[in-house]
Formats: C-alpha cells, structure tokens, sequence
C-alpha cells in the first residue's frame, strides 16, 4: 500500500529517523521543517497523510493542525501528532484542533506503521469517493467540504458495546452529554442491534468476556449495513497488541483504559465528523448517478438510460420467449402550448403529465422522456392486446381532465397520439421495434391524434 507522508519537524535527525521508518515500508516520505511550508504542500494535494511535530518556531502543531483542518481542501487529510509532549492537556489539545491520533515519543515502530497503514486505508477509500463525487459539482451539487469543516461532530448516534457495567455506565454518562447513546452489554446481539440502528460510531471494548471483541469488529467490517461505520476500540494496558491488530482488520480507532473523558468525547467527534463527510460523497455520488440517467424536468427516467436498460429488456424478453410492448407517446399541439400559453405553461403540461404516466402504468414498467413531448413506456412480459388497453386508458386519463397551469389560474385541454408495437421475434433489434413504433405514432398523428394506433412485428 503506497501512500505520501508528508514528516512536518524542524529537527532534521527527527525527520530522517521518520524518514527511514517509512521508506522501510515503502511508503513515499516528503517532508517540510515548518507550519507554512506544511499547509502549502497539503493545499497542492501532495500528501496523503501528515506526521506532524508540535514545537515548531514559525507555527506551532497545534495551529498547523487547526488551519488544516478547517480548510476545505485540506481537511480530508489525516494529521497525526508525533511529539515528546505527553500529557492529558496535550493530547487533548491535539485532538481538539483535529488530528486523527496523537503519538507520544519515542514511537513504537508497529504502533507507528500500523496506525499509518489504518490512515492510508481510509484516505483512500475517501480520495475515491471525492473524485467520483466531483462531477456533483459541475451539475450544481453542494459539495459536502464547507459543511464537513463547520460539522461540530456533536449530536451522533453511538451504540456502545461492553459487558462490564461499571465500564458502559461511566462512558455512556461520558457520551451522553453529547450524543445519543445506546448499551449493548450482549455482544452476540450487538451486531444486530448495530446493523438496525443507523448509528454514526460504534464502540466496541475488547475486553468482552466470553467473547472475542475483534471478532465483533471484523463481522461489523463484513456487513453491508454496518461496513462503513466507524468503529472505535476500548481495551485495557495489557491488550494493546490486540488493538494493533483491530487496525488491520479495520477499527478506526482506539482507547487505551483508564479512559480521559475529554479524550473520549474528542475522539468520538472526530470519527463521527468524518462518518458524516463521507456519508454526503456518497449521496453526492449516488445523487450524480440519478441526475445522469432522469430527466431534470419530469422525473422520469432520460433517453440515454432508456436505450440502455431497452437492450437489456429486450435481451431478456428474447430468452425467456416472453413478449415485450413498447409505445411512443406524442403530446399534441405541443408547439401551440407554448406558444400560446408560453414555456412555463408547457414544463406545467409535462410534469403533469409524467404524473399521470405513472398512476397508469405498472411499478414494472419503464417511462422515460425521449426528447421534448415525446415519451417511451417499455411494458416488460406484455402483449399487444394488453398493451393495447393500457394505451387507451392513458390515453383517456389525459384528455378527459384539463392541464392547470401558471399555478393553477388556468386550464388547458391535452391530448396525446400514441403509437404501440411489441417484441416477439427472437432477437430483434432494439431499433426495429423504436422505429416500428414511431411508425404507429406517425399514423395515429395523421389520422387526427388524440387516438391509439398499433403495429404488430
């Protein structure tokens, strides 16, 4: 796994010390030996994860870490203290201004690498999501970074998973005060009551009797609801080899006992500030993905993905040896519409009648916007005969109830001319039966519209 590392220190045999702990692992090491030459690299994008020292002359870690975490295009990235400093106030102060962890020196080499390892993991899940989410920009989305950077991390759902009651009473109390928090002290039904609840951090103590806590984490990284909560391991002095091992199976974090409450509160936002960032990429991504395959106006689906989804139909219709109905749809006089009415009046015209659309046709059914007032509905395991008087009773439910527009002020009569065939020959193209189909439409048009004409293959 190749990541850059960016070793931020002013003291050049700490930086190569870092630096040949890393190259060891093949990671890309890049360093600066202060705050400003820091937060330039981080804003080109050039790192993906920052060691950082805390006593620095120019800057201190603490404001490196604060200016990095409150900038929108350097928030994503993961900070780690690497300091001699090792009090409570300290590391606390330390995640308080953001970072993802805070190492007291001199470092453990496995507590180092692995913690970098875990970070990596995580910047690039994140980096993935960003960069599909960044087309949402250009289509008018919100991107999440402004939001992400003013998220107080506060208010989260947490369901914490432990056994010993003088252990979950204390940290609930603790959380409580931020959060809403749920017990669970029987970890064979934590992973149940995890993938139910919608919870934004899971906290798992490792130290379960009778029961393997990594375990728990690992089946919590298996299923599907539950894959991309973060979690956030407790353990006791004595089992923090486990922990090292929680990282590589996918904790996010962890806790060491006696546990500070500051400490835990600060640890508990940061991962939650994070769930909810990468929670909007993925709306942002799925949201693209809607927005490229609907037509903004009516709702329905758009000619690029009815053309797709049509070949898959017809393949299946084909292979199974079931029919197949598809119709063109023409609204009439359209052009007269807006016109006389102007272009308002037809966007009215045309999300109404998607409305209608839907309330005729089956959940089964494809309805897309074919271009202007022309639509197509694809009628999967339906023949000719049925098709048929699904066509007319459309065809009835717009004529028969005049169109509201301009807010309702006024009133205008709507038909609509519809040209219907099917798919029954083995292995039609796809075009034959559009084409047939507009031939029907250009009939019914021709012969005064607001009528139903059909074709068969």
């Amino acid at each position: 796994m190749s990541a850059r590392i960016l070793v931020v220190d002013d003291v050049p045999a700490n930086v190569k010390l870092l630096e040949a702990r890393l190259s060891a692992e093949y990671f890309d090491v890049m360093t600066a030996s202060n705050g400003t030459e820091a937060l330039a690299l981080a804003r080109r994008a050039e790192c993906d994860i920052v060691l950082l020292d805390v006593m620095m002359p120019d800057m201190d870690g603490f404001e490196v870490c604060r200016r990095l975490k409150t900038d929108p295009a350097t928030h994503h990235i993961p900070v780690v203290m690497v300091t001699a400093l090792d009090s409570p106030s300290d590391r606390n102060r330390g995640l308080e201004a953001g970072a993802d962890d805070f190492l007291t020196k001199p470092v453990s080499d496995v507590v180092l690498i692995a913690r970098v390892r875990s970070l990596t993991r995580l910047k690039m899940m994140t980096d993935e999501l960003r960069m599909r989410a960044i087309t949402s920009l250009e289509i008018g989305m919100q991107a999440p970074e402004r939001s992400a950077v003013a998220d107080t991390g506060k208010g989260g759902r947490i369901l914490l998973v432990d056994d010993r009651e003088s252990s979950y009473q204390r940290l609930a109390t603790i959380l409580a005060a931020e959060h809403t928090v749920d017990v669970e002290p029987n970890p064979t039904e934590a992973l149940f009551h995890a993938a139910e609840g919608n919870y934004d951090l899971l906290i798992v103590s490792l130290d379960l009797n009778n029961f393997d806590g990594l375990r728990l984490c690992s089946q919590a990284r298996s299923l599907e609801r539950t894959r991309h909560v973060p979690i956030l391991a407790i353990a006791d002095p004595e089992n923090s080899t486990r922990l090292l091992r929680g990282l590589e199976i996918g904790v996010n974090d962890y806790l060491l006992r006696p546990i500070d409450k500051t400490e835990l509160l600060a640890r508990a936002r940061t991962q939650i500030r994070r769930r909810r960032y990468t929670d909007h990429l993925r709306d942002n991504v799925q949201n693209s993905i809607e927005m490229a395959i609907t037509d903004a106006l009516t709702g329905l689906h758009n000619r690029r993905y009815m053309e797709s989804h049509l070949a898959t139909l017809a393949e299946q219709a084909s292979t199974r040896g079931k029919p197949l109905a598809l119709m063109i749809l023409d609204i009439d006089y359209f052009k007269s519409i807006n016109d006389t009415y102007g272009h308002d009046a037809g966007d009215d015209v045309l999300r109404e009648f998607a409305v209608r659309v839907r309330k005729s046709i089956r959940g089964i059914d494809l309805a897309c916007r074919y271009g202007g007032e022309e639509f197509v509905i694809v009628m999967p395991e339906t023949d000719l005969h049925v098709a048929g008087m699904v066509a007319e009773r459309l065809r009835r439910s717009i004529a028969g109830e005049p169109f509201a527009v301009h807010k309702g002020t006024k009133r205008i009569e709507v038909t609509i001319s519809i040209g219907l065939t099917t798919l029954e020959q083995k292995g039609e193209a796809v075009a034959d039966v559009l084409k047939r189909a507009d031939t029907a439409l250009y009939r019914a048009k021709h012969d005064g519209r607001n009528r139903v004409v059909s074709q068969a293959a």
